[in-house]
């Protein structure tokens, strides 16, 4: 058996092996509230919002999907949604142990505390979720972990290899988002022993895979195209459009999911969620305008959801006012840092680092000044309100976060690389990533796959 067969096989092993030892995790009882403190409204929102977060997925997939060629549409979103099997199969066998287990030093989780959610279902409930069931819990932070790699692959999209992405979303999710995860949002994970506040994923999500993408697109390089300077239509805006709409709905699970329970916080995080998004999608529009544009429906989309990342980590600690000034700005800076970018020769095809990478950066400084004891009194006072001690510690968190996100991304991508090749071959890139890697091609309301034709809506 020749390298290449082996590894086109290997997926479908390993995925067998994991089944076949799942089969011997000891059945527990499920669910016993033996303390009665299961609160059935907490319950009720949380599995709520876990759905939300989940329904990002799918959002994301359709708001990247509309973004790229035609002939990369279906590649691209599917790209986005693999990450729902991957880091799900992940997750149970150990990585909410990575994440939640037993710290090992305030680094990791020990990945044997909840082995194929061994014990999940049966234990006492998690610290800072005291009123749900633990595996409810699990099952919320499991959303975010899904989507977190799906969010780079707009920065390599139409040249990477969907097999080179499947380990990407592996290797990335052990070694990157779990740590994060532990360091953020773990009591002894030590960013969260400094004091450094995320309510709902600023470093974890956007930040993580902000800086992924950007090590991704230095590693992968630049495509024909970009270097030609050849502008790339989006295959379809109405998809942009309807992916923001499943982006700006699913996050009020997101963020006002993470208050872990139903109430007066989680009706915080709502309105500033949709306060911030509202403001940064008119700032992007509006500041297009100044700038000579017209006001363009992909400007509102791509800049409400620079607000939706910049809110992220201060949802639950800033008060509603400010959360307009917080996607106002967050947006003008992103909008900025994509006109850079496009002067430069970096290829982030759809500018995940501007957007989401920069987004996340800006919400972590803009929590640091804005948060406030108000709001939630187990957070803390911003510089706004004088303290300049927790504003710093949100600069070293979001560096911190930014320089280990970048360079082991950078080393995965280059551990892939070496494994087997990142790009597609330029014949494959001329012909699209439907048609080279999937035997699919999306065009004029028709899918063609290799031996049969289905009309669908376009």
């Amino acid at each position: 058996m020749n390298s290449k067969v082996f590894r086109d096989r290997l997926p479908f092993f390993v995925l067998a092996l994991v089944s076949i030892a799942a089969i011997f995790v000891p059945v527990l009882p499920n669910f016993e509230d033996k303390a009665g403190v299961y609160n059935g409204a907490d319950i009720t929102w949380v599995l709520i919002a876990t759905a939300l977060v989940f329904l990002m997925t799918p959002g994301l997939a359709f708001f990247y999907g509309g973004m790229v060629h035609r002939k990369n549409v279906i590649s691209t979103m599917i790209k986005s949604t693999v990450a729902a099997g991957v880091v799900t199969v992940i997750w149970v066998a150990f990585g909410y142990s990575l994440c939640f287990g037993d710290t090992m030093g305030g680094f990791v989780g020990n990945p044997m505390t909840h082995f194929f959610f061994k014990d999940v279902n049966n234990t006492a409930p998690w610290s800072l979720a005291p009123t749900i069931p633990k595996t409810l819990f699990s099952l919320f932070q499991l959303m975010f972990a899904i989507i977190t790699p799906g969010l780079v692959v707009g920065a390599l999209a139409e040249r990477v290899k969907f097999t080179s992405y499947i380990l990407f979303i592996i290797l990335f999710s052990i070694f990157v988002y779990a740590p994060l995860a532990h360091w953020s949002w773990h009591p002894e994970g030590f960013l969260f022993k400094m004091g450094a506040l995320d309510f709902a994923g600023g470093t974890v999500v956007h930040i993580s895979a902000g800086c992924a993408a950007l090590a991704g697109a230095l590693v992968l390089k630049r495509r024909k195209v970009h270097m030609e300077r050849t502008e790339i239509p989006p295959a379809n805006v109405p998809y942009v459009l309807i992916g923001t709409g499943l982006l700006w709905f699913g996050w009020f699970g997101f963020n006002a999911g993470s208050a872990l329970g139903a109430n007066g916080l989680a009706v915080s995080a709502f309105a500033t969620t949709n306060t911030a998004a509202a403001a940064a999608g008119l700032s992007w529009m509006f500041f297009d305008v100044l700038k000579g544009k017209k006001p363009s429906v992909m400007g509102f989309c791509i800049g409400a959801v620079v607000g939706l990342v910049a809110i992220t980590p201060g949802a639950g600690f800033v008060g509603i006012p400010q959360s307009i000034f917080i996607g106002v700005i967050a947006a003008i800076i992103s909008n900025i840092a994509v006109y850079y970018k496009q002067k430069s020769t970096l290829d982030d095809a759809l500018d995940v680092f501007p957007c989401h990478g920069i987004g996340g950066m800006v919400g972590m400084i803009l929590t640091g000044i804005f948060a406030t004891k108000a709001v939630n009194s187990a957070g803390n006072d911003g510089l706004f309100y004088g303290n300049a001690e927790f504003f710093f510690t949100q600069l070293k968190a979001t560096a911190i976060a930014v320089i280990y996100s970048f360079v082991v991304s950078f080393l995965i991508f280059k551990l892939i690389n070496l494994i087997q090749p990142l790009r597609v071959s330029v014949e494959e890139e001329e012909m699209g990533l439907d048609e080279s890697q999937h035997d699919e091609k999306y065009t004029q309301g028709t899918l063609l796959m290799k031996n049969r034709e289905i009309e669908i809506e376009d």
